[in-house]
């Protein structure tokens, strides 16, 4: 990769995170590092012999290490359980206007099955102008989601379907979208083929084409999301990723962990190939994301339009005084291919969200709003 792109990403590489981190960020963090040591070691667990008496010589070798990850996962199921009771203490389903519904419904699917909730706006209910998939990051849940992002607003607005598929402790100990698992990185199999056969019976039941479906998503959700628009552009024409991560980043826990930490390495980051319909991107990224590091955003643009590629336009702007720096990418057409939304002192969490659900930040810029624009908008 070269000049600006690559400067860009390592410049963000060599950024410090806040000097003080909130207490909500510690816990998630210490939360997500247990609960990641957990899978990592799980393979191992199930090997372990059934004897009441293992051999003196392994636990010596193992005793001290083995008793620091118990105490670190009795911290992660503390602080989750916590997360629970506070979840629990919020009114469990949002609010819908007159007219409009909110249900929840089960997709099953060759590859595997999926509660979700579904959105269907009073004005149009059984012909929307779209349908956008909202993927819930780790520990949120569809409901959390959804009250946080305000997007059911939004589609109210616009005439939007909106789908919450919802990701649960069974299949990831944290909740969490598998993006850094091989087999759900790929076309045809795991997490991406449920979400897009969720997205397809949608598509059907509303008379829908691949025009007006749009996926977005926070975090592990954001990361699933641009797996789904790499490997799923005949179903979704535009995506959003809010502090997510670029397919490819990562292939089991451990290099999860890394490109969390410190970004992900460029040589495992596919460029996409050119395509007649390519699948529009709008990024969001905290520039003092402690959690996932902001250098993930540049890799993002990289694999959608390549490392040499310039932005047309580039803007410095502020809401309620916080800045932000969007840059724009466009095709030889001139049409808007990613827009690249760098947010100036944003940690990890929505940008522009509501205090009703986790991991918001309302001092915006409103990346719901701004999403909504760029998916019903072609040239923008």
């Amino acid at each position: 990769m070269t000049r600006t792109l690559t400067a860009s990403i390592r410049r963000m590489k060599q950024m410090k995170g806040p000097a003080r981190m909130t207490k909500a960020t510690r816990s998630w963090q210490r939360a997500m590092t247990g609960i990641m040591v957990k899978t990592a070691l799980a393979p191992i667990t199930a090997l372990k012999p059934k004897s009441a008496k293992p051999r003196k010589a392994a636990a010596a070798k193992t005793g001290r290490e083995l008793g620091a990850v118990l105490k670190q996962l009795s911290t992660a199921r503390s602080i989750a359980a916590e997360a629970r009771s506070r979840s629990e203490g919020r009114p469990a389903t949002p609010r819908v206007p007159e007219g409009a519904h909110y249900v929840e419904r089960t997709h099953r699917s060759a590859a595997g099955s999926r509660r979700y909730k579904l959105y269907m706006p009073a004005n149009k209910t059984k012909q929307p102008a779209g349908l956008v998939v909202m993927l819930h990051g780790c520990s949120q849940t569809p409901d959390d989601f959804a009250k946080g992002t305000h997007m059911n607003a939004l589609g109210e607005k616009h005439g939007l379907v909106i789908a919450y598929p919802e990701q649960t402790g069974g299949h990831n100990a944290a909740g969490c979208w598998n993006w850094f698992k091989p087999g759900d990185q790929r076309r045809g199999a795991g997490e991406p083929a449920i979400l897009a056969s969720i997205a397809r019976k949608l598509m059907k039941e509303f008379g829908l084409d691949r025009d007006s479906v749009f996926v977005a998503g926070l975090s592990a959700g954001g990361a699933m999301a641009a797996i789904l628009a790499d490997v799923y552009p005949d179903v979704f024409s535009a995506a959003g990723v809010h502090s997510g991560l670029a397919r490819g980043s990562a292939c089991n826990v451990i290099t999860a962990m890394s490109a969390m930490r410190k970004g992900a390495s460029e040589r495992f980051v596919p460029i996409l190939p050119a395509r007649a319909s390519p699948v529009r991107r709008i990024i969001f990224h905290g520039d003092a994301d402690s959690t996932v590091h902001p250098s993930n955003a540049s890799m993002l643009v990289a694999a959608a339009v390549g490392g040499d590629a310039l932005p047309a336009r580039i803007g410095n702007r502020s809401v309620r005084g916080r800045g932000y720096v969007r840059s724009d990418f466009t095709g030889s057409d001139g049409a808007a291919l990613v827009e690249l939304w760098m947010i100036e002192g944003a940690g990890h969490a929505w940008s522009g969200g509501r205090a009703a659900g986790s991991y918001t930040d309302s001092k915006g810029p409103n990346a719901s709003a701004e999403m909504i624009r760029f998916f019903m908008t072609k040239d923008v």
